[in-house]
């Protein structure tokens, strides 16, 4: 599976749960240290963005797995 971040890059996803508890993990960190803030927000809104992407990816997974079911 593949997915392009905020930058544009093609991401190659190969373990999708594992990636999901990633990005939530990732998208979660901080500081208070002022002069950090601008790198801080950036990145933050890097893993959010990547996280919206696998959870959609998620669920396109998942809805096409309910398909197949009997």
């Amino acid at each position: 599976m593949k997915i392009y971040d905020i930058d544009g890059r093609c991401i190659e996803v190969t373990d999708l749960d594992a990636a999901l508890k990633q990005a939530d993990k990732f998208r979660g960190y901080g500081t208070d240290e002022e002069s950090h803030k601008p790198f801080v927000q950036r990145i933050s809104g890097y893993w959010q963005d990547l996280h919206r992407k696998l959870l959609a990816l998620k669920a396109k997974q998942d809805a096409k797995g309910h398909r197949r079911e009997p």
